[in-house]
C-alpha cells in the first residue's frame, strides 16, 4: 500500500508544475491579497469568484500567447498525412517494443508461453486501464470547460495538494477494501478516483493539443513495449523490484516537494530536484509498469488456484497511476524541448 500512497498525491498534484510561467505572478497576486480584508471587512470585500473571473481574462492572454509562440516549431509527430502519422507512431512503438525486449528479456518464459486465463486477466486489466483513462480524459476536458481550472490555479498549492491527496487516497483505498462482487459500490468508488485525478490535471488542457497527443503517444510506446517485455518474461523475474522501487519513488516523491519548500535563491538544489522529479520518476515508474504487469500475472496464477480473489479494478488503478505519472514527465520534457527551439 505505501507504494500506491507514494505514487499518487505528488507527481499528479504538481501537474500544475507543467503550466506557462507566465501564470505564476497572476496566481501570486490573488495568494498575496490579505486574508484579513477578505474575512473582516464587510465594505471593500470582494467574493472570490469575482476575482477569479476578473483574473480569467488575464490567464487567457497568458496562455494564447504561450500557444502562439509554439505554432512555428515542426512537429514531426503532426505533420504530413494521416498515414505517415499512423507509419510514424507504429516505427515508435515497434522499434521501442524491439529494443526493450532485446535488453531486458533474453531469458523468456520456459512454460510454453501465457496460459488462457493469464491472458484474459491482464486483458481485462488494460481494458479498464484503458477505460479509467477515458474517464479522466472526458472528466478533465468537462471540468475545464466549466471554468474549474481557473479556480485551480487560484487555490492555494498546500490546499490544492493536500486536498488532492484526501480525496485521491480516500476513494483509491474505498476502492480496494470493496469486495469485487460489490459491483455498484467497487465502480462507483472506482469512478470517483478516476474523477479526483481529472481534478487536478485539468489545468494541463490549457496546453497546445498538439503536446498533450505527442505526450501520449509516448506514453503509451513507452508503457506498451514495458508491459510486453514482463508479459513474456520468465515468471516472477522482476517482482524483486518492488523494494527498491519503493525507495526510488519516495526520492522521486520528495524532489517533488522541493519547488515548494526551498526558496528561490537555492536554484542549483532546485534544477538538480527537478531533473531527479523528472528523469529519474521516468525510470522509477517504468520500472513499476514492468513490476506491476509481473505482478498482475502473478495474481492471475493466485486466482486460478484459488488463493486470490479476481480483482482487476484494482489491478488497473496500478497502471493508470503508471500511465499519468510518464505521462506528465512526458508533457514537461516536450514543453522544455519546444522552449529551446
Amino acid at each position: 500500500m505505501a507504494s500506491f500512497v507514494l505514487r499518487r498525491p505528488f507527481a499528479l498534484t504538481l501537474a500544475l508544475r507543467q503550466l506557462p510561467k507566465a501564470t505564476t505572478p497572476a496566481a501570486r497576486a490573488f495568494h498575496s491579497s490579505p486574508v484579513k480584508q477578505q474575512l473582516f471587512s464587510q465594505r471593500s470585500s470582494t467574493p472570490i469568484a469575482t476575482t477569479i473571473t476578473k483574473s480569467r481574462p488575464t490567464l487567457q492572454k497568458a496562455f494564447r500567447r504561450y500557444d502562439s509562440s509554439l505554432q512555428g516549431i515542426p512537429n514531426p509527430a503532426a505533420s504530413g498525412t494521416l498515414g505517415q502519422r499512423f507509419l510514424y507512431g507504429a516505427a515508435m512503438v515497434g522499434g521501442s517494443v524491439v529494443a526493450l525486449n532485446l535488453v531486458f528479456n533474453r531469458e523468456q518464459r520456459e512454460d510454453g508461453g501465457m496460459p488462457p486465463y493469464e491472458r484474459a486477466y491482464l486483458n481485462d486489466t488494460f481494458l479498464h486501464t484503458g477505460l479509467g483513462l477515458g474517464i479522466i480524459g472526458v472528466a478533465a476536458s468537462a471540468l475545464h470547460r466549466s471554468g474549474w481550472s481557473y479556480r485551480l490555479m487560484s487555490a492555494n498549492p498546500w490546499v490544492v495538494l493536500g486536498g488532492g491527496l484526501v480525496v485521491s487516497l480516500g476513494t483509491m483505498f474505498g476502492t480496494f477494501s470493496t469486495h469485487p462482487d460489490n459491483y455498484v459500490q467497487k465502480y462507483a468508488l472506482w469512478a470517483g478516483f478516476n474523477v479526483a485525478q481529472a481534478a487536478v490535471l485539468s489545468p494541463l488542457l490549457f496546453l497546445q493539443p498538439a503536446l498533450l497527443a505527442r505526450a501520449g503517444l509516448y506514453t503509451v510506446a513507452m508503457m506498451g513495449s514495458i508491459a510486453f517485455v514482463g508479459a513474456t518474461a520468465k515468471q516472477e523475474k522482476y517482482l524483486y523490484l518492488g523494494g527498491p522501487l519503493l525507495a526510488g519513488v519516495a526520492l522521486v516523491a520528495v524532489s517533488g516537494f522541493a519547488p515548494l519548500v526551498l526558496p528561490a535563491t537555492a536554484a542549483r538544489t532546485l534544477m538538480w530536484s527537478e531533473r531527479i522529479w523528472l528523469y529519474g520518476g521516468l525510470a522509477v515508474f517504468g520500472g513499476f509498469t514492468l513490476y506491476d504487469t509481473q505482478k498482475i500475472l502473478h495474481h492471475a496464477r493466485l486466482a486460478e488456484r484459488g488463493q486470490a480473489r479476481k480483482d482487476v479494478v484494482n489491478e488497473s488503478i496500478s497502471l493508470e497511476l503508471d500511465f499519468l505519472n510518464i505521462f506528465i514527465r512526458m508533457v514537461q520534457i516536450l514543453g522544455m524541448q519546444q522552449r529551446r527551439k
